[in-house]
């Protein structure tokens, strides 16, 4: 199937998909039915990739440059601060995934026609319009915790005849009424697997999620099966993706007053030969990153930006108020660390990346999550390697 008929900006989208491999061939019949813009509120925020912000962009006074970021593999913030304002505010709170993610979820997926999907986190509703072309509206049940989101997500998806059942309320519950589910995917970033969607997916059914810890804002995707006997739900971690966390599963984490109030200067004080590239790599996605956050439990951390060559990333225990700050500058073999309160942060921190960096540096990949009704718990290759989370 080709894309004629398609306006310009989306069939450029689409064969761009299909060249990087996001989209397989048998998702562009869907594509080409199921419009992106059709789901998009008129006033949005889409990130520029060019300059690395978020942008406002009004389709009533800018319809072709809307249209333009519409069509473009950008996420688009829709809603900030829970609904709180009209406009850009704080904290992003709903949005549009990257079209290249979306579609990567939906092959990880592996839902086939006759399969009954539970999706966690309605948002624009574009996601499951996508599901109900491909499997029937019948066989779509979308959750969303934000009723006036979930009430946009109705109209939407009216509009295009793909309304399934979109109900109103924590995903966190899954659905009883509706399970067993063949697959139950997730649209929001999750700290813990619910025993609830362990029981509402039907023996040897998926779960995909974006999972992470509390360490940092960053997910890694996970795709879960069902053992044949219920009793677990196991898979490995198919690469990093970044959303908008579970509204019930935020992060705890006080703020940098609550735990250093005064400053400085009465934590115990050391230095490291850690180096800034070994702690925080190449960026967000660094797996460093997410390895460390596997074995240091109940931590936030943040790396500042740099200025005049240094670089302070801190560490916060979200369990009591212990702390730990290491400064990295830029041409000096040792950076100095200051820690505080019964955790030593920085001495877990380290010891977890000697730790990764012992197990020949691995990826996403060789990582793996096991999740019962009772606990979770992460591993490394093997699930017989598993550590409680």
């Amino acid at each position: 199937m080709t894309l004629t008929g398609v306006e310009e900006g989306r069939s450029e989208l689409g064969r761009s998909l299909l060249e990087r491999k996001h989209m397989s061939a048998d998702w562009l019949p869907t594509f080409a039915a199921v419009p992106r813009s059709a789901f998009l509120p008129d006033v949005m925020w889409p990130h520029d990739m060019d300059t690395g912000a978020t942008v406002t962009v009004d389709r009533r006074e800018e319809p072709e440059r809307w249209t333009s970021y519409a069509n473009a593999d950008v996420p688009v913030v829709t809603q900030w601060d829970d609904g709180a304002g009209e406009g850009q505010g704080d904290v992003p709170t709903s949005s549009a995934s990257m079209p290249s993610v979306v579609f990567r979820m939906l092959a990880a997926l592996e839902a086939e026609p006759g399969h009954r999907v539970l999706e966690i986190g309605t948002g624009t509703g574009w996601n499951a319009g996508l599901l109900a072309h491909r499997l029937g509206t019948d066989n779509v049940v979308s959750i969303e915790v934000d009723p006036k989101v979930a009430d946009a997500a109705r109209e939407r998806l009216a509009a295009q005849g793909l309304l399934g059942t979109v109900l109103t309320r924590d995903g966190l519950e899954g659905d009883e009424a509706g399970a067993p589910y063949d697959r139950i995917t997730v649209t929001a970033g999750v700290r813990e697997i619910p025993g609830d969607w362990l029981r509402h997916t039907r023996e040897g059914g998926i779960i995909l999620a974006p999972w992470g810890t509390h360490f940092g804002h960053g997910d890694a995707l996970v795709r879960l099966r069902r053992s044949e006997d219920g009793g677990r739900a196991e898979g490995r971690f198919l690469g990093p993706v970044e959303f908008m966390k579970l509204r019930s599963q935020r992060s705890p984490f006080a703020g940098h007053a609550a735990y250093v109030p005064d400053g400085v200067g009465d934590a115990d004080r050391s230095t490291t030969t850690v180096t800034e590239e070994q702690l925080l790599g190449d960026g967000r996605f660094a797996v460093a990153r997410f390895a460390v956050g596997l074995r240091v439990r109940d931590c936030h951390h943040q790396a500042s930006d740099k200025r005049d060559g240094a670089r302070p990333v801190w560490f916060y225990g979200l369990a009591d108020r212990s702390w730990a700050c290491v400064m990295f500058r830029d041409g000096h073999p040792a950076a100095t660390v200051w820690q505080s309160g019964p955790r030593r942060l920085w001495d877990e921190v380290a010891d977890a990346l000697a730790w990764w960096e012992a197990a020949g540096e691995p990826g996403y990949e060789r990582f793996g999550l096991t999740v019962t009704v009772y606990d979770q718990s992460a591993w490394l290759d093997r699930p017989k390697n598993a550590w409680t989370l």
